[in-house]
């Protein structure tokens, strides 16, 4: 069969698709009729399959630029993260060991840097490094062809394998800390975004001068990885899981309910927590007062910024023990159950609250004691990070 005449069975096969159609509707009582002519399914067609060609393009065009965005990432990845050979590091000695001599000591200082800042509460610092055998082999290589710096290799060989190892340590804590901050309900970015804002200052070159810089890639992957796993934990302790008040009979979940004035249907922001006027009233996380007075139906409030933007509100209280911009600790006492403001009686109203819109705090106060688990572990590095600066 040639070609043309497969063609023009085509065509016919495609012109019994489109014959006029006529359909009879009766309604009422009455009959109507109503005509698709074979041009106007024509048409109708045409359009549709112009409309999925159009957009069939149009994913096409994003797949494809996405794929070549993604190659030149990966390229301009392995570009940057490229380790010298053991061929490179050896002309490195020969051709001056004063300027390894002066890499490795700034190398030594970063190290010594980033493990003030995060490394004082991680016991898998106590472990001695892994043996790498390829690190061994260079070692080597380098001690017999240039015997002078054999001691130098030695010591960039356990400079590399510490930041080898610290730098899974560090990946392995910010997967816990990222689920935990999950299991919240949370979206962890939001959190470490938040956690890592208000930063500033002028520009100081770490070792003095802007163009000295650690160049094996291995020592600033470390470094990200820890300023990545500190947010995170920072994000996790700031999370308000601590009960606000040493009392167990909850008034009034979060959502919807009856108010208790009008009847009427009203959105109930927070919890309530019933209780005698007096009852201590606690933060629920470490944070910094940001507000504290009298808030129009609220009665006497505080509300209190932890570090990862979220913010926990203390209501209808009797007395506030804290000032504004008070530094305050989980579990401190800021203020006395009451009944101040628009309540029937004393109780806690208590709420946390991201970028101002409300959430349910149940799931932080009724948290699984695993996540609570991570959440201590990272609570205390970071407190213990933080004495320290």
């Amino acid at each position: 069969m040639s070609l043309q005449t497969r063609i023009t069975g085509w065509k016919s096969q495609i012109a019994g698709w489109f014959i006029d159609r006529e359909f009879f509707m009766r309604a009422n009582g009455q009959v109507r009729f109503l005509k698709i002519s074979a041009e106007l399914q024509r048409r109708v067609a045409g359009s549709v399959a112009l409309v999925v060609g159009v957009w069939l393009i149009i994913t096409l065009g994003m797949a494809v630029n996405q794929i070549s965005v993604s190659i030149d990432r990966l390229a301009l990845d392995r570009k940057e993260a490229k380790i010298e050979s053991a061929e490179e590091r050896v002309a490195n000695y020969r051709g001056s060991i004063d300027e390894v001599t002066q890499d490795l000591e700034r190398r030594q200082k970063m190290l010594e840097s980033l493990s003030d800042q995060y490394l004082e509460d991680l016991p898998e610092t106590s472990r001695p490094a892994p043996q790498n055998r390829t690190e061994d082999q260079t070692v080597k290589k380098i001690s017999a062809l240039v015997p002078e710096a054999a001691g130098l290799a030695r010591i960039e060989a356990r400079q590399i394998q510490f930041a080898e190892m610290m730098t899974k340590v560090a990946q392995a804590r910010t997967q816990k800390a990222e689920a935990a901050i999950r299991k919240f309900g949370l979206n962890p970015n939001v959190l470490a975004r938040e956690a890592s804002a208000s930063q500033g200052g002028p520009f100081e070159a770490f070792f003095g001068d802007a163009t000295q810089e650690v160049r094996d890639p291995r020592f600033t992957r470390l470094a990200a990885s820890l300023g990545r796993m500190d947010a995170m934990e920072r994000a996790l302790a700031a999370i308000p899981t601590s009960m606000p008040a040493a009392v167990m009979l909850m008034s009034s979940g979060f959502g919807y309910r009856s108010d208790p004035f009008t009847g009427a249907g009203a959105m109930h922001s927070g919890l309530d927590f019933k209780g005698p006027v007096g009852t201590p009233i606690l933060a629920a996380a470490d944070g910094k007062v940001t507000f504290s007075g009298w808030q129009g139906g609220y009665g006497n409030c505080i509300e209190i910024t932890h570090a990862n933007g979220l913010v926990t509100r203390y209501a209808h209280l009797s007395r506030v023990n804290v000032s504004l911009g008070q530094k305050v600790e989980r579990g401190f006492q800021i203020a006395r159950m009451g009944s101040t403001g628009r309540s029937t009686g004393s109780h806690l109203h208590f709420e946390v609250r991201l970028n101002n819109q409300a959430i349910n705090p149940r799931k932080f106060l009724e948290a699984n004691p695993d996540v609570l688990e991570v959440q201590t572990v990272a609570g205390s590095r970071t407190s213990a990070s933080s004495k320290a600066q």
